[in-house]
């Protein structure tokens, strides 16, 4: 047998393997609710898959979902003005796409869900607990799939950090630093729908914090919260000189663009958690996962957005010496693609949604207890009931 050189193999281990997919015997029905800037990210994903076809669109807007049919080019796709029209009138759906605002995620997805349609609903799940538990409520009761919109989930480095969680190199958990953050990224290239209250109802924590987030709680497993002390601020998004073509969006800034939390977990675990939309810094710093026998440093980017920054470390011990060992990054495949992909996949095969509603409750009630929290000025216990 030849030899094979150092660097192939290494090339090799950098490269995720690719998942088989699963396609339809026929064309699978799918609509798109909410015709805004994601949803062009999800029909361009989808004109990829030769067994799908976006037959509905629908938009509060007057025209804007023909004209996002026209722009892609969806020949026959029937446009409506609401999520309610389009679900009374297409009977056949196997999935639709909520692509829509922030406060609107638990009413359109509940409505689907309640016409017995396949969900995959954009993050963050929902602006409130309350909300997160309707939308799983609704969900068991129809037996059909909701899936949250975590493209971050399909990330072979991301994966890696619960393989090696779970490996027990780390030995038991106990406190865990995460978050991260842009020195200057409130998102408003597309106007104010993220940063206005009666859209967006959360702002940094919804856009990029619930990322941060699941890539430390799916990695122990998704443990419970049992109390938060969070802490909440809006200077940035308050001043006019953050938007220097648009000094009035300041008056219409209604959420957080800095939110941080102390939560202690079940079994025994502290999550240490800060996100930023802006601030006067780089980073705040690498996500960190500590246990008794090592720890694994994850580092961050400058402008973070559910990625790892570079080689991740383990720190431990061996034969009596401290150690560092290095796991290389893996190249990503399309994790957009990924993520609608996986959900299709499960659509067809009638497997369980790849980024679950029962896990995502927990990442929400964690937001949730941060934003309550910061405005009592006091820790709180978190209660979830069980569904």
């Amino acid at each position: 047998m030849a030899k094979r050189d150092s660097m192939s193999i290494m090339n090799e281990y950098k490269n995720a393997p690719k998942k088989e997919e699963v396609v339809s015997e026929r064309k699978l029905k799918v609509a798109i609710i909410g015709t805004g800037w994601i949803a062009d990210a999800h029909i361009n994903k989808y004109k990829e898959m030769s067994d799908v076809e976006v037959v509905a669109l629908a938009d509060l807007v007057p025209g804007k979902a023909e004209k996002f049919a026209e722009k892609w080019d969806i020949t026959g796709a029937r446009c409506y003005l609401s999520h309610k029209e389009l679900l009374d009138a297409e009977t056949e759906l196997d999935a639709v796409s909520i692509c829509t605002y922030n406060r609107t995620h638990a009413e359109c997805t509940i409505y689907a869900l309640n016409k017995g349609v396949n969900v995959l609903c954009e993050k963050p799940m929902s602006v409130t607990l309350e909300e997160a538990l309707e939308m799983r409520r609704a969900e068991k009761k129809s037996g059909k799939i909701l899936s949250i919109g975590f493209q971050p989930r399909m990330d072979p480095n991301m994966k890696k950090i619960k393989e090696i969680v779970e490996s027990g190199v780390l030995g038991d958990i106990y406190y865990i630093q995460t978050g991260g953050g842009r020195r200057r990224g409130i998102p408003t290239p597309f106007g104010t729908t993220f940063i206005e209250d009666k859209t967006a109802g959360i702002g940094a924590m919804g856009d990029i914090g619930c990322y941060s987030l699941d890539m430390v709680l799916n990695a122990i497993g998704y443990p419970k919260p049992l109390t938060v002390s969070g802490y909440k601020s809006d200077f940035f998004g308050k001043d006019p000189k953050s938007y220097p073509w648009h000094p009035e969006y300041a008056e219409v800034f209604g959420v957080e663009d800095f939110a941080a939390g102390f939560i202690r977990l079940e079994g025994g675990i502290i999550l240490d958690f800060r996100i930023a939309w802006a601030m006067n810094l780089d980073t705040p710093g690498d996500t960190i996962i500590m246990g008794k026998k090592g720890s694994l440093r994850i580092p961050s980017t400058e402008c973070w957005n559910g990625s790892v920054g570079g080689p991740m470390r383990i720190y431990s011990e061996m034969a009596g010496s401290q150690v560092c060992t290095e796991i290389p990054i893996i190249q990503s495949p399309d994790l957009f693609y990924e993520k609608i992909r996986s959900f299709l996949d499960a659509v067809i095969t009638g497997g369980k949604a790849p980024v679950p509603s029962e896990q995502i409750i927990i990442n929400q009630a964690i937001i949730d207890g941060i934003i309550k929290s910061a405005e009592l000025g006091k820790e709180i216990e978190v209660d979830i009931p069980e569904i």
